[in-house]
């Protein structure tokens, strides 16, 4: 009897295919809208693998419910919307899908950057209300990127992709991490510095720390306060690293210049949320890996992950 699998949102034929070849298959038909919670409730009870998103709450509550559940398998990076604990105390295999987006990601946190600094998306809207009259010298005036300095917070795999970017703009590049990496300081030429020194001295900081509970709110009142008032916050990483009401607080106070976000506290972002009434702000909806090809080699690797551990295989990417 072939294992059976769920997944929670609808991913390309193709891929199904590939799954269906050694497992019976389910699916929520439903591209743009989660599954429920109840219906997820419902069906981890009888499945042998889940092949899930970071829209889904795995939580404790909803693995005590699975009785045959072998494998989960993440299509994120992250793993944060999985109870860890819970899930190797029951002997459930998880995995991830490293290293596929990281030239993806860091695209986008340099374009969200770039739009941010020169103020395209207000640009943008103020030539299709019909405002622009005139040309005049401080018009929707910016931040020059090339030789800034930019800060780094997290020098993981996305980090060191980011920095090579920035030195094509002559950027010095600063970063700060839990441990040194020495290797990638001498191939970038870039520098290690304490977390006040990064925030003192950026004029771009980014944010592409993983999020634990040790890097909740990493970024808050205090450490905002050190950051230069003509600085640029860019967080690509996970909303909750950024404390928002903060934020909010420090870009109308201006004690930084603008921020540029692609992740939030909660997702989506209700409409009426503060920080998207800015206009120094750049709002977007959570598409750091969102190219054709990335993707679709997140979706692969996330159904191998999956059909390997329920075929007694070693999956390559194994969180626990």
């Amino acid at each position: 009897m072939k294992p059976k699998v769920y997944i929670t949102r609808k991913i390309p034929n193709s891929i199904v295919e590939k799954i269906e070849y050694t497992c019976d298959v389910e699916m929520w038909e439903e591209e743009n809208t989660p599954v429920p919670r109840e219906v997820l409730e419902n069906k981890i009870q009888e499945i042998d693998g889940l092949f899930c998103l970071l829209t889904e709450t795995i939580d404790e509550e909803l693995l005590e419910k699975a009785s045959n559940l072998k494998v989960i398998s993440n299509m994120a990076v992250g793993y944060n919307n999985i109870d860890i604990e819970a899930a190797k105390r029951k002997g459930i295999t998880v995995t991830n899908t490293p290293g596929i987006l990281t030239d993806t990601t860091a695209d986008l946190t340099f374009a969200l950057l770039m739009a941010t600094a020169r103020r395209l998306v207000e640009s943008s809207d103020y030539l299709q209300k019909e405002e622009w009259e005139t040309w005049s010298p401080m018009q929707l005036t910016g931040q020059d990127i090339h030789g800034a300095t930019l800060g780094i917070i997290g020098m993981g795999r996305i980090g060191e992709a980011v920095a090579k970017r920035a030195l094509g703009f002559d950027m010095k590049v600063i970063y700060h991490n839990r441990s040194r990496k020495p290797d990638i300081e001498e191939k970038l030429h870039i520098t290690f510095v304490e977390m006040e020194e990064l925030l003192q001295s950026s004029d771009f900081l980014c944010v592409l720390t993983p999020y634990t509970k040790e890097t909740h709110h990493l970024i808050s009142k205090e450490e905002l306060s050190i950051m230069k008032n003509t600085a640029i916050l860019i967080n690509t990483a996970r909303g909750g690293i950024v404390d928002e009401q903060a934020l909010y607080q420090a870009l109308v106070n201006k004690d930084i210049w603008a921020a540029g976000l692609d992740v939030f506290e909660e997702e989506p972002i209700p409409v009426t949320h503060p920080l998207l009434s800015l206009q120094n702000v750049v709002s977007l909806p959570h598409i750091g890996s969102a190219s054709v090809k990335t993707r679709l080699k997140m979706c692969e690797v996330a159904a191998e992950n999956l059909t390997k551990g329920l075929n007694n295989e070693k999956p390559k990417h194994v969180v626990i």
